[in-house]
């Protein structure tokens, strides 16, 4: 643990201290409302690391704003510890290129930069809570997500594989659903062979192997989630269209933005279904809003495809303003945003913390 420079203001009335997060390291940089710099600080990742941090803070002055990078990953524990002792903590991006070009890099560099990013008003808002039903659902869903992408390379192998094998064997084995091919390839006893029938086997069996496992393996994923979503928002998995999966990422993303999910158009531009004006001339529409938090979008995308098939009331809807007019996507674009605007009351019911 190191310190430089000295404390200059311990009587100033508000500090801000951005803070540069690492795995093993935090370095931090004080500043009063002046922008006058009051220290520096790095300690380690421990949590007699994070006491020090937050004692010298709290030796600069009574009232203080916290502007971390990274709140998310290495600085998780961090803003963690800091709300738990009662702080203010604020999320900052990163400095731009252009700032490092002309100042250079460093890890005090970057942590003052935070600190005047926070001073400036640029905070990019308050970081996820990391605690309670959206935290829980974050961590299995990203395992999910993983297990499904993994399963699916496993799925395109076997087939590239049944693809190129010989034609008896795959006479036998090329037929019926995934399911199926995957439990016949999955059974195969290559024997010890080293001719290329054997190997093909070989490598049959275990790429089906693989993705039975994997399918287990997002089985059981998808238990804690259904119950974790059951207890959170029964109201919202009680729509149409909205299941275990849509849920916690629309749970994950109402946890982590509190401020934002109180107003609705708020949730609305933060699932990035907020219409953006694409007028030119005598045009006048909107178009897509590709800004905004991709897992949520993608989930109201799936409600709205969901609903187009099977939902009477939407294919109605659907085919007046195909008769208006309207592409797919604007019409897409149109259910998405009513979506957003249906559920987000019962996201505000929903224990997310």
């Amino acid at each position: 643990m190191t310190s430089t420079g000295t404390t200059t203001a311990q009587s100033a009335n508000d500090v801000i201290v951005g803070v540069d997060t690492h795995k093993d390291v935090h370095v931090a940089v004080a500043i009063d409302r002046l922008g006058r710099r009051l220290g520096d600080l790095s300690v380690p990742t421990t949590g007699a690391g994070l006491k020090t941090l937050l004692a010298w803070a709290r030796a600069l002055g009574p009232a203080r704003q916290w502007g971390l990078e990274g709140p998310g990953s290495y600085g998780a524990g961090l803003t963690r510890y800091l709300r738990q002792q009662g702080e203010a903590v604020l999320e900052v991006s990163r400095p731009g290129r252009r700032l490092r070009r002309e100042r250079g890099k460093s890890d005090q560099l970057d942590a003052e930069a935070a600190a005047r990013a926070l001073l400036a008003g640029e905070s990019s808002g308050s970081p996820r809570q990391g605690i309670g039903a959206s935290e829980a659902l974050r961590q299995l869903r990203a395992a999910r997500r993983s297990a499904i992408k993994a399963r699916t390379q496993a799925a395109n192998l076997l087939q590239a594989l049944l693809v190129t094998a010989p034609a008896d064997l795959r006479a036998n084995l090329d037929t019926g659903t995934l399911r199926e091919r995957v439990t016949r390839c999955a059974a195969l006893r290559p024997g010890r062979g080293t001719d290329a029938s054997t190997a093909t086997k070989t490598a049959l069996r275990s790429a089906a192997r693989r993705w039975q496992h994997l399918d287990a393996e997002i089985r059981d994923l998808d238990e804690p989630i259904k119950v974790i979503t059951a207890e959170a928002a029964p109201q919202l998995l009680a729509q149409f269209g909205v299941g275990p999966d849509v849920a916690a990422a629309l749970l994950i993303t109402a946890g982590g933005h509190q401020e934002r999910l109180l107003a609705e158009p708020g949730f609305a531009a933060l699932c990035g279904v907020s219409p953006l004006p694409a007028s030119s001339g005598k045009t006048r529409r909107h178009r897509l809003n590709r800004g905004g938090d991709r897992q949520a979008n993608s989930a109201l995308h799936t409600v709205a495809v969901v609903r187009m098939r099977s939902d009477p009331r939407t294919r109605q809807y659907v085919e007046r303003r195909t008769r208006e007019g309207l592409a797919r996507t604007e019409i897409l674009r149109c259910l998405k945003r009513y979506i957003a605007r249906e559920l987000h009351p019962l996201l505000l019911l929903a224990r997310t913390g």
